[in-house]
């Protein structure tokens, strides 16, 4: 009898799914908020089809509370709302969360949630993510702001420990999140033409992050 409850606590633990998915939420931004610095140069892509662009680098520097700084010497096309990677965005006022059930990940299930601010000082509507439970982080989201429209994340980790991703996605509105072009590098070339005739402007960043340090909560 008691081997046979050491066994059924055992599966009860590891079953990421038997918590709600409220708890599973906080799980995940426990780990979050253990982020208090980082540091990452970034290797940046830009899939966008009217703009050619070679690949640019930069730092990030992450302070909690604070912006993220992007610092290059280059112009650098990145939507700052993308790189949020502590997605406190999501968390600063009271939110409600809903569970949508599990879907299928590359190599495990994933909770789907919606997050749903309940103060009208939030600058998103609703928040879709996609949870590992078991590593307890997000692996995807899709945001829909009050301003910048809607953008998506699709994050990928070095390992199974990691709260920070290495690798990372965004794909975006670009009429929505008013990039300067105007002031785009002599390397940049904008197909104006083709701005103009594009029912829907969207862009594509993938991301490439290679952390300097991280500084975490004890």
């Amino acid at each position: 009898m008691k081997l046979h409850g050491i066994l059924l606590l055992f599966l009860y633990a590891a079953n990421g799914f038997s918590q709600t998915a409220e708890e599973q939420v906080l799980f995940v931004k426990s780990r979050l908020d253990s982020i208090e610095t980082f540091q990452a140069d970034i290797k940046l892509h830009v899939d966008i089809s009217f703009i050619k662009m070679p690949d640019k680098e930069a730092l990030a520097v992450f302070k909690k509370g604070e912006d993220l700084v992007i610092e290059s010497e280059d112009f650098v096309l990145i939507p700052k709302r993308g790189l949020d990677l502590s997605f406190s965005e999501l968390f600063e006022y009271p939110f409600m969360v809903v569970d949508r059930g599990e879907v299928e990940g590359q190599s495990t299930s994933l909770l789907a949630i919606s997050i749903l601010p309940s103060d009208n000082k939030a600058d998103f509507s609703v928040a879709n993510l996609h949870i590992d439970t078991q590593k307890q982080r997000i692996t995807w989201a899709e945001i829909n702001t009050k301003k910048d429209g809607a953008y998506t994340l699709r994050l990928t980790y070095p390992d199974s420990q990691a709260i920070l991703p290495t690798k990372l996605d965004v794909s975006f509105e670009m009429d929505r999140i008013r990039i300067p072009l105007n002031f785009a590098g002599s390397d940049v070339s904008i197909d104006r033409k083709k701005i103009r005739e594009a029912d829907q402007k969207t862009g594509k960043i993938r991301l490439a992050l290679e952390y300097r340090s991280i500084e975490k909560t004890q």
